[in-house]
């Protein structure tokens, strides 16, 4: 890879794999600290105090967010083994769970709070392992309207800051403190296609925090009575293993939010690939379990810790948008920054001091860029009215359930009030919707064989019997044959680089599964884990690619036989979806 960081106008400057100088990786990624802290300690702050707990504790709470989501963030950027994405994932505390976790004080105490935090965390471990058994359902339609509803979530409390000064302060203060943060930001971004376009966000916090300044409400009492280095004034709050019936009646509606927060963390996952890369990639669902892993390891030493869980802030994927910079070494700054943070609360302080406006200001316009990036996801495979729907209904509902307008004196009673956020709602919305298209579909006809040559044969004799029942002729049998003939071959190719050979390939089965859509028939492959993925191997067909003659033969044909083909690449497993469409005359 290279490291020049080349530049299309508007695009991608710096890949994951590429290293920016060290000074803009420093300022990005300590940018991106300074705009998700105050995210991170507002969370804990907001359950402690509703649920009447402890100042101790609070101050152990806060600390232990933030030096957690230091932690988890380096892990999303650096991965370990099969945990992290790989990417920029900023990692912080989730609004989601301030309901339940302040139940979770109310009723238990802290350290109720933390075992159910602990055994929830083990459910998002289990989904990140078996993740390709749920990719009918967590489709990019999901995915995608989840992302869009993350700023119609977080938008309400985003504009109640606009307001948020000190008494006494001038009403243009506010004001022209936002508005000044929003002009620079996007004037800056909308002119710029140079460097100056990477220090866009900060220059106009900046910008506002000055004004913020001239007004006098910019916190400076804050800074200064915080100490240059610190621990918290409370301590560890334990376990409560007695799983007395506060526990069990929470455990559901524990485990129900994280799971939401593991599609929340699917759909950032697929998201920061779409905009780290200068060429579209088909996104890797190896990166995509990574984060749902480290997703888990965050929830986990949130509740050893005793505080509130966390998930990926989609805010990364806006930055990382907005400035053109998906290296790694963004995500670990940010990581380490949060830890050192952690450690100096005068550091911390600088952060909160930021007025509301400003810090809203910002935050509306990386919402506004997320918004576009969960449309994209919608309809990066092409929209048809089923798909359409699912992200309408799914998210006009989530706007009316967050904005209480759709029945609240029942919703509210559900879950603890659980369906009154937009997210939430809309994404189960999806779901369900998904879930009935899939249950109605044309019955899937399967086959299971040994991934080898050797089963062509009784594949062949599948296909026709499959093309026979959908009333199909000869001319669509054929086509199938030879499709199918091809993704195999590509597929035994693609394994042959691994370690064990066509050895470890003839020890693997096959499962393939067809059905009938209109005009076509979609074939599924499931096999072993290949090297590359086919998708971005056909993209590159005829732009002086790496592909060997033999296997761009097998490529080219694929891609005249094939309408669509997908290539989802999981830990231990990949499956290549193809679309063959009937000639007119074969039409059933």
């Amino acid at each position: 890879m290279t490291t020049g960081g080349s530049e299309r106008p508007g695009g991608v400057r710096y890949e994951p794999d590429e290293r920016p100088p060290l000074a803009l990786s420093g300022g990005l990624g300590l940018q991106l600290a300074v705009l998700c802290i105050t995210g991170v300690a507002l969370a804990p702050a907001i359950v402690v105090r509703a649920a009447g707990g402890a100042e101790s504790y609070l101050t152990w709470a806060v600390f232990a967010a933030v030096l957690v989501s230091g932690i988890s963030s380096v892990l999303q950027a650096r991965r370990i083994g099969r945990i992290g994405a790989g990417y920029v994932l900023v990692m912080g505390t989730s609004g989601a769970f301030i309901a339940i976790c302040v139940a979770a004080i109310a009723q238990g105490g802290p350290a109720m709070l933390a075992i159910l935090v602990v055994i929830s965390s083990l459910f998002q471990f289990l989904l990140a392992w078996r993740l390709s058994l749920l990719r009918r359902i967590l489709t990019p339609t999901v995915a995608g309207t989840i992302i869009m509803l993350i700023p119609v979530t977080v938008m309400p409390i985003v504009f109640d800051m606009l307001t948020q000064a000190p008494e006494g302060t001038s009403v243009l203060g506010p004001p022209l403190a936002a508005l000044a943060t929003v002009l620079v930001i996007c004037g800056i971004t909308l002119k710029s296609t140079g460097a100056l376009r990477l220090w866009a966000p900060v220059i106009g916090v900046v910008a506002g925090c000055v004004v913020a300044a001239y007004f006098g409400f910019y916190d400076v009492d804050r800074i200064v009575a915080a100490a240059w280095v610190g621990l918290p004034e409370g301590g560890w709050p334990g376990f409560d293993v007695d799983f007395g019936p506060v526990f069990w009646g929470l455990l559901p509606a524990f485990v129900f939010v994280t799971l939401v927060g593991a599609i929340e963390t699917v759909g950032d996952g697929v998201a920061i690939q779409r905009v780290s890369w200068r060429k579209p990639r088909a996104v890797d669902f190896r990166a995509v379990q990574g984060a749902v892993g480290a997703d888990g390891v965050g929830n986990l030493l949130s509740g050893l810790m005793g505080t509130v869980p966390n998930t990926t802030y989609s805010t990364s994927v806006a930055v990382t948008a907005l400035t053109g910079v998906g290296a790694r070494s963004v995500g670990v700054v940010l990581g380490l920054a949060f830890i050192v943070m952690a450690f100096i609360p005068k550091a911390l302080a600088v952060v909160l001091a930021i007025p509301g406006p400003v810090a809203a200001a910002y935050i509306t316009v990386l919402l506004a860029m997320l918004f576009v990036v969960g449309m994209r996801i919608v309809i990066q495979d092409g929209i048809d009215y089923r798909k359409g729907l699912i992200a309408g209904m799914a998210f006009w509902i989530g706007v009316g359930c967050e904005s209480d307008v759709i029945f609240p004196e029942y919703l509210s009673t559900v879950a603890g009030g659980l369906l009154q956020n937009g997210m939430t709602a809309g994404g189960l919305v999806a779901i369900l919707l998904t879930l009935f298209v899939e249950l109605t579909a044309p019955r899937r006809r399967r086959i299971q064989t040994p991934f080898e040559v050797a089963s062509l044969p009784g594949i062949r004799e599948f296909l026709a019997a499959f093309a026979s029942r959908s009333g199909w002729g000869e001319a669509m049998a054929q086509r199938l044959d030879a499709a199918a003939e091809e993704a195999l071959l590509t597929l035994l190719r693609e394994g042959e680089g691994e370690e064990g050979g066509d050895e470890a390939a003839g020890r693997r089965r096959l499962q393939l599964t067809a059905h009938k859509e209109t005009g076509g028939a979609v074939l599924e492959f499931i096999a072993g884990p290949g090297e590359d993925n086919l998708e971005d191997r056909i993209a590159l067909i005829g732009e002086g690619s790496d592909v060997a003659p033999e296997r761009e033969v097998s490529l080219r044909l694929l891609r005249h036989l094939a309408s669509s083909v997908h290539h989802q690449q999981y830990h231990d497993t990949d499956i290549v979806t193809i679309r063959v469409d009937a000639p007119v005359s074969g039409r059933g």
